[in-house]
């Protein structure tokens, strides 16, 4: 059997799953090892900014190894933009501020999405994140550590996988993958049909 053929296959599968199964780390973690023996990367290759010590076990309990996910504990600035090369997205904290500048350097080096840690969003010009055509979220419902680091993790496999992360969703771009999410009985929500 030709090696390519394998990741190809999950692949397929799970962005199916993805859409159709709230358990998509617990459940996909055995052919995610099976992935990952094949050098293959299924997840967005992201850093973490700012990250307390206590952040740092939930972070990566929630990713479940899906993402490429580094994490500093430094702050977002010019002399620390350079971790964010070859990365896809950043995932910051209200602590750390993206003006104009900083976003045009950002969007300069590849980054495309921005997750941020916090309910507010006044850290981040938004306005200006939408004229560079960059996806900006942020963690609307959680305020333990815990409930960030997944709701964080959820959004940007929302991402991966070409869909939208619905409320958390702070883009001023007419993007074609805005959604209206439903809320369930258990407060987890899940794509409508039309997107799927």
């Amino acid at each position: 059997m030709d090696q390519k053929f394998i990741p190809r296959f999950f692949l397929i599968n799970m962005i199916y799953i993805t859409f159709c199964d709230d358990g998509l780390h617990s459940f996909l973690r055995p052919y995610l090892l099976l992935l990952e023996s094949y050098n293959f990367t299924l997840g967005m290759r992201v850093i973490a900014y700012n990250i307390l010590g206590p952040e740092k076990e939930h972070l990566a309990k929630a990713n479940g190894k899906v993402h490429d996910l580094t994490l500093i504990s430094n702050e977002l600035n010019f002399s620390t933009m350079h971790y964010a090369m070859g990365k896809e997205a950043i995932i910051i904290s209200d602590r750390d501020l993206l003006d104009r500048v900083m976003l045009y350097e950002l969007y300069k080096i590849g980054i495309r999405n921005i997750i941020t840690r916090s309910r507010s969003t006044e850290h981040i010009d938004l306005d200006y994140a939408g004229e560079l055509k960059m996806h900006v979220a942020n963690v609307p419902y959680e305020n333990t550590l815990e409930g960030i680091a997944r709701e964080t993790i959820s959004n940007l496999t929302q991402w991966m996988v070409g869909g939208c992360t619905g409320d958390a969703c702070q883009c001023r771009i007419d993007c074609k993958n805005k959604v209206n999410l439903r809320k369930y009985g258990n407060g987890d929500s899940k794509q409508t049909d039309q997107q799927i």
